[in-house]
């Protein structure tokens, strides 16, 4: 017997060796990390879900026994993608709808609806993503052929940006609309007597009110519809901006069951019911779901002629466009949300929107604070007013491929000198030193690849202008990653937890096939997503 213990002795130490210290190894990889240094290495690891070493892929392997070992085999890795604004469970909504976006005229918008009617023959129509700008003429339609296709069944079809609608009669009377109408920060629209069926802003709510809201079931589908595309192009955080409070729980409960793996940042939208709940509850944060901030609209947008200008549009002279509220409702709503220490993120398009804000900003914030307020999207500015995004660090929130769907137009909307100050990614970067970057999805496509290459390249996805659309705006490539990882997630208050490949944060990273920082121009939009983790689990292999 006393001959075994050296045997057994043995056997009990290589068990003891063999004993798993971590859950997972990533090595053999080129991986951008996103931290301070924008250092490159080539492995971590993950234990938990959190990252508990980054390093070298010999000394790590040495270190660390992981339960598995992902080779990336020379593959190139970043931090998750974050879409610092989007709106989520409205795109998985619109998955459910009749999809309008890209078609070149009316007449194949009411093909397309009338396709869709005759699969789905019960109840309203609803669609979603039409654009006058992509059409002959570049003009609203009317309702007249809409009326004569469905005379009794209600039909809500929305512009691309959300803030123009075209409706049917029925829906109109449904809406108890009349020509002649008016609604405060909206436009119903009426020509000689008659109304034409194009809603503007807050005209459109007088509608979707009438709309019977989508029931549990389909909420549930909308939200892992837009997961099931969003994780395949490596986002693993999204922004969604404007929610009921109601859909907080929601949310939590498909995220605490395990089924929405997508982690959150909601911003409530700016109504009484959501402050109350929020001012009462406080702060909802979860791992995977962050509630702190609200929602306003200042104005509409663009290419609806919603947003409203400092002088007229240039392609319509008598006309500047709305704020979609009082000035004093904003002056209230910026003073109740910083009393109560909560984060207010305004949608502001035009120039005179955006100097409102900034100003009602200002008068709350007092000077150089860490309050993080944002504005959206910050898209036309005055050039006198860029300076008080750094005054008052004020973030502002912007979209790099609005820049590229805009361009072919906008300067009609703006005129020259307005434009240099549109879409001026690089000047608003240089107020704080960084800036988060997003989409609009579904306003524009949900991949984040093409925020990447719209930001750096500022082309649209056919390589034009062949020399880029205002260049001296483009975004530096380590620039444009810090603001889709690191720079969102301090955007959301959530840097220290997120947004880079660290020790102590989340294990949300990305496998592409090529390499983002070396790739060349015209490749960076075809990059494909081979793996997205979430909390260290592989949630998306490419096929």
């Amino acid at each position: 017997m006393n001959k075994l213990w050296p045997l057994l002795l043995l056997a009990l130490t290589a068990c003891k060796q063999k004993e798993y210290n971590a859950d997972l190894l990533v090595k053999n990889a080129v991986v951008y990390t996103a931290d301070s240094a924008f250092t490159v290495t080539n492995a971590f690891v993950v234990d938990n879900g959190k990252i508990i070493a980054v390093g070298d892929s010999s000394t790590l392997t040495e270190k660390y026994l992981p339960r598995e070992v992902v080779d990336a085999k020379g593959k190139t890795i970043y931090p998750g993608f974050i879409d610092a604004h989007a709106h989520f469970l409205e795109y998985g909504l619109g998955l459910q709808e009749v999809n309008l976006k890209g078609l070149k005229s009316w007449q194949q918008v009411l093909d397309t609806v009338k396709e869709y009617a005759a699969r789905n023959p019960e109840g309203w129509i609803i669609g979603n993503g039409w654009d006058q700008n992509l059409w002959e003429g570049h003009k609203f339609p009317d309702k007249t052929k809409l009326d004569a296709l469905f005379p009794v069944r209600p039909v809500i079809l929305n512009r691309v940006d959300g803030h123009g609608a075209i409706v049917n009669q029925a829906a109109l009377n449904i809406a108890g609309i009349k020509p002649g109408q008016t609604i405060t920060g909206g436009e119903i629209e009426t020509i000689n007597g008659k109304l034409t069926g194009i809603l503007l802003d807050n005209a459109i709510g007088v509608v979707t009110r009438k709309v019977p809201d989508p029931g549990d079931t389909l909420i549930q589908s909308a939200l892992l519809s837009a997961q099931r595309n969003c994780i395949a192009v490596g986002l693993t955080t999204v922004d969604d901006c404007g929610l009921p409070y109601t859909m907080v729980n929601t949310i939590s409960e498909l995220q605490h069951r395990g089924s929405l793996k997508m982690r959150m940042y909601v911003l409530l939208s700016d109504k009484q019911e959501n402050y109350d709940y929020l001012f009462k509850r406080g702060v909802f944060k979860t791992p995977r779901l962050n509630v702190r901030g609200f929602k306003v609209y200042a104005d509409g947008a663009l290419g609806s002629r919603g947003a409203c200008l400092l002088k007229p549009y240039t392609d319509q002279p008598n006309w500047n466009g709305f704020l979609r509220s009082s000035q004093k409702h904003f002056e209230d709503v910026a003073k109740m949300i910083a009393d109560k220490g909560f984060q207010m993120c305004t949608h502001a398009i035009g120039d005179s929107a955006n100097r409102v804000i900034l100003k009602i900003y200002a008068n709350v914030l007092k000077g150089k604070n860490d309050r993080r307020w944002r504005i959206e999207h910050s898209q036309v500015l005055a050039p006198e007013d860029i300076a008080l995004f750094g005054k008052y660090s004020i973030i502002p929130s912007v979209q790099p491929t609005h820049a590229t769907s805009d361009m072919y137009w906008a300067g009609r909307r703006l005129g020259p000198q307005r434009l240099k100050t549109a879409y001026a990614n690089k000047q608003l970067l240089a107020q704080n030193g960084w800036i988060p970057l997003g989409t609009d999805f579904p306003v524009e496509n949900i991949n984040p690849l093409y925020t990447f290459y719209a930001a750096v390249v500022r082309k649209d996805l056919k390589g034009y202008p062949a020399k880029g659309f205002q260049m001296e705006n483009a975004l530096t490539r380590q620039e444009a990653l810090r603001g889709m990882t690191i720079w969102a997630a301090k955007a959301n208050f959530e840097e220290k937890e997120k947004g880079s490949i660290e020790v102590g944060k989340y294990a949300d990273f990305v496998i592409t096939d090529k390499d983002l920082m070396k790739a060349g121009d015209a490749e960076l939009p075809n990059i494909k997503v081979l793996k997205t983790y979430i909390n260290g689990e592989e949630v998306y292999e490419r096929k």
